[in-house]
């Protein structure tokens, strides 16, 4: 079965390419795709098995990381949106593609006004480099399903800081098993910065909504994809693929039984 997957485009974005690779070494076909022709009728949602929202500076960040595609998310195409959630079909937002669904309301996706948020980086500077991450195993997230062991992709925001409203909201999405990743030190216990790069609560890399089907993380998995994208490739024994790929297999396959 074929898995057709839409990867939104906009000014400003800039990893689209990247996207469509990673789904390609996937196993699924990948089409870049303007949001005007989404909002103008010309592409139907319905028609993809997957949505990809990717990274880069949406419309330049002008109101804000995300904000100005979170609004055309929101009120030109929210309707294809909430039905292509409700429907269980994978969603995954990167970096500012998070930023997008956290402002859009897609995520956390819980009833109520936004308990979540995507602010500065602590450090108060950019960062760009390779992190490590672990899947919580008491999450909901098909992307990150049977990825025991810890995985190193790059970061490169300068937003990345995942900020609650109270603890309560902490605690409600650890018990709903919508925390899919954490950044996490080489022997996988808990860290600071720099190892969290943009000192988010909980050290929280990406969130899912509570039905697993949609997924926002800052790190870049479509960056990690090859084994020769790793910094240390020329160092270790060569690896069959990038740890990032796990992620868009994970979703593919997920995609393959909607």
């Amino acid at each position: 079965m074929s898995v057709h997957v839409l990867i939104l485009r906009a000014p400003g974005i800039n990893r689209d390419g990247d996207a469509a690779m990673a789904c390609e070494l996937a196993g699924a076909s990948a089409e870049r795709v303007h949001v005007n022709r989404i909002a103008d009728g010309a592409v139907r949602l319905r028609d993809y098995a997957m949505l990809i929202i990717p990274g880069g500076f949406s419309y330049g960040d002008h109101l804000g990381a995300g904000k100005l595609l979170a609004v055309d998310l929101a009120h030109r195409m929210g309707d294809q949106l909430r039905d292509f959630v409700a429907d269980g079909r994978p969603v995954i937002g990167i970096c500012n593609g998070f930023q997008v669904l956290v402002r859009a309301g897609v995520l956390p996706g819980n009833a109520g006004p936004p308990a979540v948020t995507l602010t500065d980086n602590r450090s108060g500077r950019f960062e760009c480099r390779w992190v490590r991450l672990q899947a919580d195993p008491q999450s909901r997230c098909i992307f990150t399903r049977g990825i025991e062991r810890s995985i190193e992709v790059p970061v490169a925001h300068g937003e990345g800081r995942i900020a609650l409203d109270n603890d309560d909201t902490l605690t409600n999405l650890r018990a709903s098993g919508q925390v899919a990743l954490r950044y996490v030190g080489d022997d996988g216990v808990p860290v600071t910065y720099p190892a969290n790069p943009n000192g988010s609560v909980d050290n929280i890399a990406g969130i899912c909504n509570a039905q697993g089907n949609v997924l926002g993380l800052m790190p870049h998995p479509e960056n990690a994809i090859r084994p020769q994208q790793h910094p240390r490739w020329t160092r270790e024994p060569l690896r069959e693929s990038g740890d990032g790929l796990a992620i868009f297999r994970n979703a593919v396959e997920y995609a393959k039984t909607m």
